[in-house]
């Protein structure tokens, strides 16, 4: 088997060098081959995916090392192939890796244990995933509108400046947003699912005053708030959450509920609304781009079509 280790060398971790110094003594020792390949702009680990995809099919593994935005080109590049993806979390989010690995506080050296790059004896479990078709494009973790989408737009200005900052940007981010009315505008017609009942109904509404409008494959992203607790990768359906535009006095509650995983219509009242989502558009009625965020790179298509789809992506789990 080969593995190809695709690193984002600007990622968060600062101890690529010595991870990689410990996996690769393994390898010596192993039938099994490492090639290391290092992205050098946007666009690349999609590109060394697809290409190592179109080589070798199943024969390869995909090991993603960086952050979301890695992850995000990797399930690009090899949607609907038959080689998985394997998962070091070595951005500063890892938001995707929460979910997979089941808690907010990844240890990475624990991560690489347990699949076996430290005493070469390589093991994990290949399953397909879903992924959200927007555009053309996949979107293996969470997509956004509204107030998170202008947190991550300000953040990425106050990062660029100060880069020591580091994912902290993000979080100054927040006092610029929450400054002003929480009111913002969305067009949407969408093909939604009720679970209880097994049946599909349509969502729809033109120029809906909203705060936020997540739809979650998985269950976290904006460093670690959760919309999706109970989101499942392999349903067939998005999970969403929809919050009202509403004044800041009643967004301050909801937001520590919303990091907990604890936001929900019980909780928070009749401003927030959760359900499941198959399929649909969302678009301004003036015409205007709609400023979105996908895996935490944002967009601004003047339509957004998207659709689930199932099974799309193999993904290396632990066992």
């Amino acid at each position: 088997m080969k593995y190809i280790f695709v690193i984002n060398p600007i990622a968060g971790n600062d101890n690529k060098k010595k991870l990689f110094s410990r996996i690769k003594s393994t390898f010596r020792l192993i039938e099994d081959e490492m090639i290391l390949e290092e992205t050098k702009c946007k666009g690349d680990a999609k590109d060394i995916a697809s290409r190592y995809a179109q080589m070798y099919g199943k024969d390869c593994v995909i090991v993603s090392c960086g952050g979301d935005g890695t992850v995000h080109e990797i399930a690009n590049g090899l949607a609907h192939t038959d080689t998985p993806m394997l998962i070091l979390p070595l951005g500063t989010g890892n938001d995707f890796a929460k979910k997979i690995y089941g808690t907010k506080k990844i240890n990475v050296d624990n991560v690489i244990k347990a699949f076996g790059f430290l005493n070469g004896k390589i093991q994990y479990d290949v399953k397909p995933i879903d992924l959200i078709d927007y555009n053309g494009e996949k979107c293996i973790n969470v997509m956004s509108f509204g107030l998170d989408t202008l947190v991550e737009t300000i953040g990425r200005k106050i990062a660029a400046k100060v880069p020591a900052l580091g994912h902290q940007a993000y979080n100054l981010a927040i006092f610029p947003v929450l400054s002003k009315p929480l009111h913002y505008s969305i067009c949407y017609d969408l093909v939604c699912h009720n679970i209880e009942t097994g049946e599909d109904y349509n969502m729809s509404c033109i120029d809906k005053d909203y705060a936020l409008f997540a739809i979650c494959n998985a269950s976290y992203y904006g460093g670690g708030f959760c919309p999706a607790p109970d989101s499942r990768l392999d349903d067939g359906l998005l999970d969403f959450a929809l919050v009202d535009g509403l004044p800041l006095a009643k967004a301050l509650p909801i937001i520590p509920k919303y990091s907990a995983g604890t936001a929900n219509e019980e909780t928070c009242g009749d401003i927030f609304h959760n359900g499941y989502i198959k399929s649909g558009k969302f678009w301004m009625s003036d015409g205007s781009a709609l400023l979105g965020n996908c895996d935490g790179e944002n967009f601004d298509y003047t339509e957004v079509e998207i659709k689930v789809e199932p099974k799309a992506l193999k993904l290396c789990f632990l066992k």
